[in-house]
């Protein structure tokens, strides 16, 4: 069953990051994802996160489909222009991909190519607008398509963020979803009381809502995080928890884990885990699903 008809059914829709590697062996992202097969619904192939240079979104994704793995590809504001963006929408709908997730994409400055030049041809909106277009048989330019793609399209939302107005944060998502997302994938949550205020303004909106749970990788993560991001809320108690554990990583896992089954017992219609390079502990952290 693809990822549309489980969102359309209700079921707890579990999606993880698998990052592509940054050379040609894909023996590692392979094994990580064929160990958690069944229990992840569709696998998010980042598309050069954090302006980090590797195998694209569409290569990587279409080395796990390859394996009967469902993906959801990213296409990325920064990288290319309107046409090579709509080129790889056209190649991933013949090819069998069956989501999208549109993003802008972070900076070259904060990646290893610090000589690149972002594009930006699109913003995101008209990047949305652009999978919508596709879908309905047209390009940007208004001709018709000989077939065209069925993608489940989603997004980026500020949803939880610390110090972020939802009034503004839930207008910006209705503006995107306006424009044909139809999922949202919201920054890494700790505390779910977080999201509420967001999620009671969108009382009545179809727009599905993925929370992220980011696996944290030790006690010095989460001191950067709270030093650095502090649109990130991470409870007080939750740092206690990882500080005074005597397997600070495994702790790590737990709350994962933990965090994952919080979603779904609040009735969340699914979730993103992002494990930033620690693959291999998926099959921990959804051990008990």
């Amino acid at each position: 069953m693809k990822l549309p008809q489980k969102l359309e059914q209700g079921k707890f829709v579990v999606l993880a990051e698998m990052e592509p590697p940054k050379g040609t062996d894909i023996e590692a992202m392979v094994a990580n994802a064929r160990r958690v097969k069944g229990k992840v619904d569709a696998f998010i192939v980042p598309e050069m996160s954090n302006a980090v240079m590797r195998m694209s979104s569409l290569g990587g994704a279409l080395v796990l489909q390859n394996q009967g793995l469902e993906c959801v590809i990213q296409v990325c504001c920064r990288d290319r222009n309107r046409l090579a963006i709509q080129g790889d929408l056209l190649a991933a709908g013949a090819l069998g991909i069956s989501g999208v997730m549109a993003v802008t994409g972070e900076d070259p400055s904060f990646g290893d190519h610090h000589q690149a030049r972002a594009v930006n041809d699109i913003d995101l909106i008209q990047l949305l607008e652009v999978v919508g277009g596709l879908k309905q048989g047209r390009d940007m330019a208004g001709i018709e398509l000989a077939g065209s793609p069925d993608f489940l399209l989603g997004t980026t939302s500020g949803f939880g963020s610390r110090g972020k107005s939802p009034e503004m944060e839930v207008e910006e998502t209705k503006r995107r979803e306006a424009a044909g997302a139809r999922f949202f994938v919201t920054p890494p949550l700790f505390d779910l009381e977080a999201i509420q205020p967001f999620m009671r303004r969108m009382e009545g909106s179809s727009a599905v809502i993925f929370p992220t749970v980011l696996l944290l990788k030790s006690l010095g993560m989460v001191r950067y995080i709270a030093r650095n991001m502090p649109h990130i809320y991470i409870p007080e108690g939750l740092i206690e928890r990882i500080q005074t554990a005597p397997d600070k990583a495994r702790e790590c896992v737990r709350i994962a884990s933990e965090t994952v089954s919080s979603l779904k017992e609040a009735g969340f219609a699914g979730t993103v885990i992002s494990t930033i390079g620690w693959e291999n502990k998926l099959p921990d952290i959804l051990e008990g699903m």
